[in-house]
């Protein structure tokens, strides 16, 4: 399976995606945000980091950028999409997700591992999940705290297009379980034909027991599925 990756001046969990993605036996290539074209892709993923300094606001400038619009047309088209962290941020900047992504509730950088449900493993991002079940993943951010108006939010629930949500160590779904005040403690949606996925918590990150943990893995084993 053919990926690449989307390098913007700021970015910096680039690497660790194309490692993740080596791992998992994706054939990668990264790419300059400067390009006009892309490779043949299978899967397209933008990653976390502060793209152009997250200046004006977070993904803004990346959001305008010359390749973005080779990644639009690439979604249009049905191609994987996996917007981690900063890439969540551009996806709802370009339109291609609905919604925003806020300042977190305590107007402070959180970094630490957090956990999440899975609540649709009917996706070609999440089938090798068991549904509710519960994931250990990293988050690093400063505006993680999602927001979007009602009609989409009762959109995103009734067409099951969240994909993740924060919760306790449990499967609790609470304001206590939820880090950066996300309305509705949601981690991670879909778009309306669920081949774009963006969310704020780091699968990247969690690939390997020496550092972390695996539960990062299945995202990876599930597209390649």
């Amino acid at each position: 399976m053919k990926s690449s990756v989307i390098v913007f001046p700021g970015s910096n969990c680039d690497r660790d995606i194309a490692v993740a993605l080596e791992k998992m036996q994706f054939k990668n290539k990264m790419v300059w945000h400067k390009e006009t074209s892309l490779p043949k892709s299978d899967l397209i993923v933008i990653p976390g980091g502060f793209s152009y300094g997250d200046y004006l606001r977070s993904g803004a400038i990346a959001g305008k950028s010359l390749i973005i619009s080779e990644v639009i047309k690439a979604a249009n088209s049905g191609c994987l999409i996996l917007g981690i962290c900063n890439g969540f941020q551009i996806l709802t900047e370009t339109g291609l997700l609905k919604g925003t992504l806020l300042r977190n509730k305590n107007l402070k950088f959180i970094n630490k591992d957090v956990n999440i449900k899975v609540l649709n493993n009917k996706s070609k991002f999440t089938s090798k999940y068991k549904l509710n079940q519960v994931l250990k993943i990293n988050i690093a951010h400063n505006e993680g705290n999602y927001f979007t108006n009602e009609k989409h939010l009762t959109e995103l629930n009734t067409e099951r297009l969240i994909a993740f949500k924060y919760c306790d160590k449990n499967g609790n779904i609470n304001e206590n379980s939820n880090p950066n005040g996300a309305i509705d403690n949601i981690a991670g949606i879909f778009n309306s034909k669920k081949n774009i996925l963006g969310m704020m918590p780091h699968p990247e990150r969690m690939i390997d027991n020496m550092i972390s943990n695996t539960d990062g893995v299945n995202l990876f084993s599930s597209l390649l599925n």
